[in-house]
């Protein structure tokens, strides 16, 4: 077998003499699809040609059937495809294939762990299209540590990044996360590549969500929902339907919020749940959203809703396993904690939209027009917003708006009255609540 080629030497002839930026060439070459609107939407149109794109996720949660139906995709097109897996065997990623439906033509299988083989390969058969599966399994020869480590990906990586540059073909990394979700290996990676896309997702669930936290060729922040099947991924063309379609009617601590995901406002449900506490210290529990953030959120119905939430064991979670951090899910996370524990639901067809201040005011969400219209497309009656909004927002059709210039008013407005006691919370505390704006 030939030597295998130095990865130095890659960068373009140009590269060591500079160039005054308005003599440098403009190249307009078309993106690739990926098969999937969404996830192209996600990438900015597409996969640009010489570009290098990590995709990021757990063990389990399906990076490998989404590179694999993607570079079948490809393929199909008549696109030459070098898939490289440092995990698996041919015999392996070939019954993925058949369990997915594949054909398997024009993918070009290289189990292969040295950076080193995998270039010359790469430069023996000039693919269009590259898949590593995955990064941490790479090493090379000139790195003295063991694959995983921070010299070897970061080694291999730009290896691959300096190949992908000159020869204009675009590079797939799989990339594994840590258990508190950051990327295994050297943080420098999400610096060196072009793009980096978090796969997310709870194994035993039915929805993926790919996300973008980087893309030097689009906007970041952009969201895609997938949906997994007997068949592999499948894209959801409406996930604030999707995340919506279990969700029981008069649930007591259930609110719907809207949020914007990158340029896509998206409809989701907090669930939360109060339970009186046999521990010296009650324990909060955070799932999909910001537990500190909810800690100041539980604070602040204390203090200025006057909820005795002070022995009380609170879980809250985001249904669908959706992960939501903007503030603009405030008055929505407190809404669903003050309808657990007053065991009243929220009125029917209403949706939350708004950031709660420390002193208990309610605060704007950006771009609150796009995220109304969404509310009404899927049917949605009525929404509580801000007093700061009023007049500042356009009427949306079929949408009655509710505003509310604290928390306080913001919970008359949407709980439900119920005759006597019903929960937890004392007919003293009733009317406590209804005094806050006197």
């Amino acid at each position: 077998m030939p030597d295998a080629p130095s990865s130095r030497g890659w960068t373009s002839p140009s590269a060591s003499e500079p160039q005054e930026l308005a003599g440098v060439p403009s190249e307009e070459r078309g993106r690739i699809s990926l098969r999937y609107r969404e996830m192209d939407r996600v990438l900015g149109g597409g996969l640009v040609p010489g570009s290098v794109a990590l995709f990021a996720g757990e063990p389990g949660v399906g990076k490998s059937t989404l590179l694999l139906q993607a570079a079948d995709f490809v393929a199909a097109k008549g696109v030459k495809v070098l898939y490289v897996s440092g995990e698996e065997s041919e015999q392996q990623i070939k019954l993925r294939s058949n369990r997915l439906g594949l054909s398997g033509r024009g993918i070009y299988l290289l189990a292969e762990t040295d950076v080193d083989q995998i270039i010359h390969q790469l430069e023996e058969r000039l693919p269009g299209l590259v898949v590593i599966d995955s990064i941490q399994t790479l090493s090379t020869a000139e790195a003295s540590s063991g694959p995983g480590s921070v010299t070897q990906v970061r080694e291999c990586a730009l290896r691959l990044m300096r190949w992908a540059k000159a020869r204009g073909t675009p590079v797939l990394l799989a990339g594994h996360v840590t258990k508190d979700g950051t990327l295994a290996g050297p943080r420098v990676l999400e610096h060196m590549v072009d793009v980096v896309l978090y796969l997310e997702g709870e194994n035993l669930g039915a929805h993926r969500l790919l996300r973008s936290v980087k893309n030097r060729f689009g906007s970041t922040n952009e969201v895609a929902m997938f949906r997994m099947g007997d068949g592999g991924l499948e894209e959801v063309s409406d996930p604030s339907k999707a995340l919506l379609e279990e969700r029981g009617q008069g649930a007591v601590g259930s609110a719907v919020v809207s949020v914007l995901e990158g340029s896509r406002p998206l409809l989701v449900e907090i669930q939360a749940l109060t339970s009186p506490s046999a521990l010296p210290v009650p324990r909060r529990t955070a799932n999909g959203v910001d537990y500190n953030r909810m800690i100041m959120i539980t604070a602040v119905l204390a203090r200025r809703a006057r909820l005795s939430l002070a022995n009380q064991d609170i879980i809250v979670n985001v249904a669908g396993g959706l992960r939501v951090s903007e503030p603009g899910a405030d008055l929505g996370m407190a809404l669903a904690i003050a309808s657990s524990f007053r065991n009243q639901p929220i009125k029917p067809g209403l949706v939350a939209i708004g950031e709660v201040g420390l002193s208990g005011e309610l605060r704007s969400a950006p771009q609150t027009d796009r995220r109304l219209a969404e509310a009404a497309r899927l049917g949605f009656s009525s929404c509580v917003l801000p007093a700061w909004a009023r007049g500042k927002i356009p009427a949306t059709t079929g949408l009655e708006l509710v505003y509310a210039p604290t928390l306080g008013e913001a919970m008359r407005l949407s709980l439900e009255r119920r005759s006597g006691k019903g929960g937890v919370a004392e007919e003293s505390e009733l009317a406590n609540l209804e005094k806050l704006e006197e």
